[in-house]
């Protein structure tokens, strides 16, 4: 009696079709070639975009370390120009000397201590036209310190000035005026205040209380002494 083989040990082979090839016979997959590329350029590009973005926010920053912080520049006040002025006060009276003042309408500018409180009114004294040199009445001292205000009283020699500033079109002889207001006072002219007091630099344009203050003149010998000012 033959014995038979076991069922194992046989193997049915799988039919052939023409042109087709088996499962053993089929080719192993590959993957794509660019794709390691790829993933290289997508890995650069995101560095690069993160040193772009951290450069850009670094650079301010350095910036405003390194430039030094801009320092505003304040202009210095104007100097005074009364600061260079000659200073006047009972213990240096002298104003000037007849030289100073030959001329009919010369001045000179001088400030003049005031010995109760202590201020330094500016001043000016005027040679007049009129009356001698060597008598205190040919002259005329009076404070550029408004009666009220704060512009100065200033001597003006300028008859053009007069005219086309002030519109003083009768103008033939220097005149003090108040450049805020435009009033004008005339050294050649009194004025007659309450309690018949008559004083120098009637107001010949605008309107105000009073001529300026006046100041106390002296001349002795060759000079000119200022001794107080009008209050």
């Amino acid at each position: 009696m033959t014995e038979l083989a076991p069922a194992s040990r046989f193997k049915a082979d799988m039919p052939q079709i023409p042109g087709v090839s088996g499962p053993s016979a089929r080719p192993p997959r590959r993957g794509n070639p660019l794709m390691p590329l790829i993933v290289a350029f997508l890995v650069l590009g995101l560095v690069i975009l993160l040193a772009v973005r951290w450069f850009s926010r670094s650079k301010p920053a350095e910036s405003v370390r390194a430039e030094p912080t801009p320092q505003m520049e304040v202009p210095a006040p104007p100097p005074d120009p009364d600061a260079l002025l000659p200073h006047v006060s009972e213990f240096n009276p002298v104003v000037a000397s007849l030289a100073d003042l030959a001329k009919p309408w010369s001045s000179v500018d001088f400030l003049l201590r005031n010995k109760l409180n202590g201020e330094e009114i500016p001043a000016t004294i005027v040679r007049l036209p009129e009356g001698s040199p060597g008598l205190a009445s040919g002259y005329w001292a009076f404070s550029r310190k408004p009666i009220y205000g704060s512009c100065k009283l200033e001597y003006i020699t300028d008859l053009t000035k007069l005219r086309d500033e002030y519109e003083f079109r009768s103008a033939r002889h220097p005149l003090v005026g108040n450049p805020c207001t435009h009033v004008l006072y005339d050294p050649l002219r009194t004025a007659n205040l309450p309690g018949n007091t008559w004083i120098r630099g009637a107001i010949v344009q605008g309107s105000d209380i009073r001529p300026p203050y006046g100041v106390e003149i002296k001349v002795q010998g060759k000079e000119i002494l200022a001794t107080r000012a009008e209050q």
